[in-house]
């Protein structure tokens, strides 16, 4: 989250709304987002509906959730997913701010 947290006024200026969705409960989600001051949505899933949703694997010998990254248009269309093999594994801000702009400029 700390990368997300370093170009969110370039997600901003793009007009992309940050979603980070985690696997805690409602109040330890709360919490962590207070006593972080993160700057962009977050949305609790202990129930992993939204995991589900999207295909995120959980993986039990990792301590947990993998990293995912999806990128949703307006529509609700998922046009990039990147499923991590480990919690580094995660595509730089530069590459996803690129695929933004390429779908803006297809539309």
């Amino acid at each position: 989250m700390a990368q997300l947290r370093q170009d969110y006024s370039k997600f901003e200026e793009a007009g992309t709304m940050v979603v980070v969705v985690g696997p805690e409960g409602e109040d330890a989600f709360a919490s962590y987002w207070s006593k972080n001051d993160l700057p962009f949505v977050g949305l609790p899933d202990p129930e992993h509906s939204v995991l589900k949703l999207y295909g995120q694997e959980i993986k039990l010998f990792k301590l947990g959730r993998m990293p995912a990254q999806v990128l949703v248009d307006e529509s609700g269309v998922a046009r990039f997913v990147h499923y991590g093999h480990n919690m580094s594994d995660i595509p730089a801000n530069e590459e996803i701010l690129q695929l933004i702009a390429s779908l803006r400029d297809r539309g």
